[in-house]
């Protein structure tokens, strides 16, 4: 389960997508997992997610 992906539609201005398209750019990530990757490390600073091991670099590098 903890590997399991699920697909979510996503409402976002074109302002902030714009902005996460330039980011993700910039880390070599598609936009889709720069997404993840901000809220994964947004959970992680709330302390609502575990710091689990180190995800595979594939999976942040996966395309659209």
């Amino acid at each position: 389960m903890a590997g399991e992906k699920k697909a979510y539609p996503l409402r976002i201005s074109a302002t902030v997508l714009d902005a996460m398209q330039r980011w993700s750019d910039d880390e070599l990530r598609s936009v889709n997992a720069q997404i993840e990757y901000v809220l994964r490390e947004a959970l992680r600073k709330a302390g609502r997610l575990k710091a689990g091991p180190a995800r595979p670099a594939a999976d942040d590098n996966d395309t659209d």
